[in-house]
C-alpha cells in the first residue's frame, strides 16, 4: 500500500473514532438526562397523587365518582398504583394494570428510598408515601414519548453527521496526505534525474530544519559520497592502467626487439633481464593490489596486540630495507595506572603492516634521521607519530594522498605505486583509529595514528 493511502487511512479511522467516542458521550449523556427527567416528572406525579387521594381522602370518601380516573393521567400509558401498608392494592387508574412488577419491588421501597425500574414496556418509579404515621406505596409507569422521539431524532442528527464528517475526513485526509508528501515527491523527481553521468547534480534541501529537509540533505550528502566513490573509482583506474601498461609495454618492446635483432646469446640475455625486471614490477604491483583489497576484510580475528612490538618490528623492516635512513624510537606519555601498557585489540600483522608502510614512506622521501614517537593521548588512546624532514607534500595532493594508486608530482621520481598510504588507512580505519597526515613542502610531513587502548578486564579477587 503507498504511503499516501496509508496516510489517508489512519487519517480517518483516527478522526472516525473521535467522532464515535464524541458522539456516544453525547447520546449517552441525552439518554441518562431523558431518564431523569422523566423520573422527576414521574415523582412530581406520585406526590400529586398522595395528595389528592391520600391527604384528602378521597379514596375513603368515594369522590373518585365524581370524576373520571384518566383525568388524574397526564402522561402516554400513564398507570398509577397505591398500595397500602400491608402491600394490599387500595387504588390503580386502571383495573387491567400488570401488577407483578409493581410487587416484586415493594419491599425494596423505604422511607427516602425510591425504586426505578422497568417493566411490559413501561418506565416505573416506586415511591414511600407517609400518611398518618402509616407508609404507603405508590407506583407511577408510563411511555416518555417526547423524550424518546428527541432522543431518536438526536440519534438520526449523529448518524448523518457522522457519515457526512467520514467522507470529508476522507476528502481532508487525502489533501492531507497529498500536501505532505508532495516534498517526498519533488525530492524521488530529482533524485530520478541524477545518473553516473550527472553525480554532480543535488536535490533541494528546503528550509534545511524539517525532516523532510534532513531526508535531501542526507541524500545530498550519499550522493557526495558517491560521486567521489566514482572519481575516486576512475581514479583509481587510470592510475592502475598506467601503472600496469607501462612495464608490460616496456617487456613486450624488449622481447620483440630481442627476438628480431639479437643475434648472441649476451645481448638475448640483457633483454631477457630487463623483461624479467618489468615483470616483476608488475608483479609488485599486483601484490600492493591484492594487499589493499584484503585490507578491507572485517573478518579477521582481532586479539590483544602489543602495539609497541609491531612498531619495532616495522622499524627493524624499515631499517633492513633503507640502511641509510636513521629511525628514532621515543616513548611519550604513559599513564601511572596503566598495568599492561600499549595493547591494542586487533591484528599484529596488519598493524604491523601499516605502521611499515609509514616508515617506509618517510625513509624513502626523506635523507634524513626519522622520528618516532609512541605515547597515550589519555587513557583510552594510543598515538603514533612518525615524523620525517623529506621533501613534503603539497597541499593540493595531501588532499588525495589516500586515492590508491595516486602519487604526487614531487614524488614520482621515487620507486613505489601510491598504496601504502591507502592501505595503511583502511588498516586503521578497521581497527577503529584514526590516521592524519601533516606536510609542508621541503620541510617534511608528520603522521599520526590514533588507536583505542585495550584494557583487560580486572579478574575477581577470590576470598580466603
Amino acid at each position: 500500500m503507498l504511503i499516501r493511502n496509508k496516510l489517508i487511512l489512519r487519517f480517518t479511522l483516527l478522526v472516525l473514532a473521535i467522532q464515535l467516542c464524541f458522539s456516544l458521550f453525547i447520546y449517552y449523556f441525552n439518554a441518562a438526562t431523558r431518564e431523569k427527567k422523566f423520573q422527576n416528572r414521574m415523582a412530581g406525579k406520585v406526590e400529586l397523587t398522595g395528595r389528592i387521594l391520600l391527604k384528602r381522602d378521597n379514596l375513603r370518601r368515594g369522590i373518585l365518582s365524581a370524576f373520571r380516573r384518566r383525568d388524574l393521567l397526564t402522561q402516554a400509558g400513564e398507570q398509577i398504583s397505591i398500595f397500602s401498608p400491608h402491600g394490599r392494592l387500595i387504588y390503580a387508574s386502571d383495573d387491567h394494570i400488570d401488577q407483578r412488577g409493581n410487587l416484586a419491588h415493594f419491599n425494596q421501597i423505604q422511607p427516602n428510598h425510591s425504586v426505578a425500574f422497568k417493566y411490559g414496556g413501561r418506565e416505573c418509579l416506586g415511591v414511600y408515601y407517609e400518611h398518618r404515621g402509616q407508609g404507603y406505596r405508590i407506583f407511577a409507569a408510563g411511555y416518555d414519548e417526547v423524550g424518546h422521539q428527541q432522543l431518536g431524532k438526536l440519534l438520526l442528527i449523529l448518524l448523518v453527521g457522522n457519515i457526512g464528517a467520514l467522507a470529508l475526513t476522507v476528502v481532508a485526509g487525502w489533501y492531507f496526505a497529498e500536501e505532505s508528501l508532495k516534498p517526498i515527491a519533488r525530492i524521488v523527481r530529482e533524485v530520478r534525474r541524477i545518473t553516473a553521468s550527472n553525480l554532480g547534480q543535488r536535490v533541494h534541501e528546503g528550509n534545511q530544519k524539517d525532516e523532510i529537509a534532513q531526508l535531501a540533505i542526507t541524500f545530498n550528502r550519499m550522493l557526495e559520497g558517491l560521486e567521489q566513490a566514482f572519481e575516486a573509482h576512475k581514479s583509481f583506474v587510470a592510475h592502475a592502467s598506467h601503472e600496469l601498461r607501462t612495464p608490460l609495454a616496456n617487456a613486450l618492446g624488449t622481447l620483440e626487439t630481442s627476438l628480431s635483432y639479437d643475434t648472441d646469446l649476451t645481448e638475448a640475455k640483457r633483454s631477457m633481464q630487463s623483461s624479467i625486471e618489468e615483470l616483476r614490477r608488475i608483479i609488485e604491483l599486483t601484490n600492493g593490489l591484492l594487499a589493499l583489497a584484503k585490507a578491507d576484510e572485517t573478518s579477521f580475528k582481532r586479539n590483544p596486540v602489543r602495539l609497541d612490538e609491531c612498531l619495532t618490528q616495522a622499524i627493524d623492516y624499515c631499517t633492513a630495507k633503507h640502511t641509510n635512513c636513521a629511525v628514532q624510537l621515543q616513548f611519550g606519555y604513559l599513564p601511572d595506572d596503566v598495568e599492561d601498557p600499549f595493547m591494542v585489540l586487533g591484528n599484529e600483522h596488519l598493524l604491523t603492516t601499516a605502521l611499515f608502510n609509514l616508515l617506509d614512506n618517510a625513509c624513502k622521501y626523506s635523507g634524513k634521521p626519522v622520528t618516532v614517537e609512541l605515547g597515550y593521548h589519555n587513557r583510552k588512546t594510543l598515538v603514533v607519530t612518525v615524523a620525517d624532514a623529506g621533501i613534503g607534500i603539497e597541499p593540493q595532493a595531501l588532499q588525495r594522498v589516500f586515492e590508491p594508486l595516486f602519487r604526487a608530482e614531487n614524488g614520482r621520481s621515487k620507486p613505489g605505486y601510491g598504496i601504502g598510504l591507502p592501505m595503511t588507512q583502511k588498516v586503521v580505519r578497521l581497527h577503529k583509529g584514526e590516521l592524519t597526515l601533516s606536510s609542508e613542502p621541503g620541510q617534511g610531513t608528520t603522521a599520526t595514528v590514533r588507536l583505542p587502548a585495550y584494557v583487560a578486564a580486572a579478574e575477581p579477587k577470590t576470598a580466603h
